[in-house]
């Protein structure tokens, strides 16, 4: 393999996280929000520019879709009468354009630190941040290397605009030596992927894989085909008011219930105590008066008994209160949201984690196999047929100001992706 032109996934990914995509979970719309399209639409363009095949820019649900054709004669599924030629497969490659609505994605100011030395960066006299190591250690192994950091006012984008920025790169490389063998590629950029709706409106006719890679991962080496399975739930409390001097035996203060709901849930199982395999309840919202109250949970966790489990804690719960201030008090609201890949990628389909894992250490990239503490549309898509674990995008602290990518492990992906579609 030559060599790809290293400054061309940074130059893109500084021009696509200047682009606010931020998406809105209240909205009720798909795409959630118009603004979207804005990178949907310039992705188009660049495709065709590059020489992609098939580009199409669903302008309703804001899906950017595009092929590289095969570089061996056909693309069947078998080669000389034996077992299919995974090389013949039909790859896809996946990111989402949306950046998460936790934090601001508007006017963006990404900077560039060179050769970092260690010690404390200063963001900017706009937020007057400091990103330190101190408080994130994992900086220490960037020493001598360049770090792309926000100016502590917004995200920077890199979840998962970096991921977008390293396929096209690849892309770009791979149409230009049509000498490196590979299968069909199809390459598509979601939208929602932030509010769990990255999947909802794509076709999957038209992205025509066999299997696939999102690029959605964290720091180089990250490779994961294991995620939570994930729930959200909603908690609705009616309560009786009256005037509080003529309150005995009379008021029922619903925002006071909502309280006792959540203390009915175990302590431990909150996002700051738990790590690694270990689930948990987390509480995103709540709101309330002595009349009503609601409160929004998320329930996560890998094993699947386990999440059942978490949720029939909560409906306990709720038939708990009902019993003990009256029918109709409380109420809840839970819906699935997506599983753990892993059932689907182990029926056959581990040689995308053996093939990537090899891929990486060819390239001196020491792989880090460990599950995800939350989705990626590749969770969805595996339960929709296209077994689809999840890559690094080389990322650090993302939905938020300190968020900080390194520029030298967006170049190091990129060449992942390209040595990985000949595998």
């Amino acid at each position: 393999m030559g060599k790809f032109d290293k400054s061309e996934v940074i130059e893109r990914f500084l021009r696509y996280v200047v682009i606010d995509t931020q998406s809105d979970e209240e909205s009720g719309l798909s795409p959630s929000s118009e603004k979207q399209k804005n990178l949907g639409r310039l992705l188009e363009k660049e495709l065709k520019d590059i020489g992609a095949s098939d580009v199409f820019f669903d302008d309703e649900h804001c899906y950017v879709y595009a092929r590289i054709k095969s570089t061996y004669e056909t693309c069947d599924d078998t080669k000389d009468g034996k077992e299919p030629d995974l090389k013949r497969k039909k790859l896809a490659l996946i990111a989402h354009m949306d950046t998460s609505p936790e934090s601001s994605g508007k006017n963006v100011k990404p900077r560039i630190i060179e050769n970092y030395d260690g010690n404390d960066i200063y963001l900017g006299d706009a937020s007057s941040l400091t990103l330190s190591p101190d408080q994130y250690p994992e900086m220490k192994a960037y020493i001598g290397q360049s770090l792309i950091v926000t100016d502590g006012t917004t995200l920077l984008g890199a979840d998962d605009k970096a991921g977008v920025a390293e396929i096209m790169t690849a892309a770009s490389y791979l149409i230009k030596h049509p000498e490196i063998k590979h299968g069909e590629i199809s390459i598509c950029f979601t939208p929602d992927e932030e509010i769990g709706s990255g999947v909802d409106h794509i076709d999957m006719k038209r992205l025509n894989a066999d299997y696939g890679y999102t690029v959605d991962g964290g720091a180089i080496g990250e490779l994961e085909y294991e995620n939570f399975n994930a729930a959200s739930a909603t908690v609705k409390v009616h309560g009786v008011t009256v005037h509080p001097g003529e309150a005995k035996n009379k008021m029922k203060h619903a925002s006071r219930i909502a309280m006792e709901i959540d203390s009915m849930l175990p302590a431990q199982a909150k996002p700051q105590y738990t790590e690694n395999y270990e689930g948990f309840f987390y509480l995103t919202e709540m709101k309330g008066t002595t009349e009503e109250a609601e409160f929004k949970y998320i329930i996560r966790d890998h094993d699947r008994a386990k999440f059942e489990d978490k949720k029939n804690l909560l409906d306990a719960a709720i038939t708990f209160i009902n019993g003990k201030y009256g029918q109709g008090t409380a109420e809840v609201i839970i819906k699935d949201s997506y599983y753990n890949m892993r059932e689907k990628i182990e029926e056959g389909n581990l040689f995308l984690v053996e093939n990537a894992k090899k891929a990486m250490e060819d390239l001196g990239i020491v792989p880090k196999i460990q599950p995800i503490r939350g989705g990626t549309d590749g969770a969805r898509l595996s339960f929709m047929g296209l077994p689809c674990p999840n890559l690094c995008a080389g990322g650090h602290n993302f939905h938020g100001r300190f968020e900080y990518v390194c520029a030298e492990s967006m170049e190091k992906i990129t060449e992942l992706l390209i040595k990985l579609v000949n595998m």
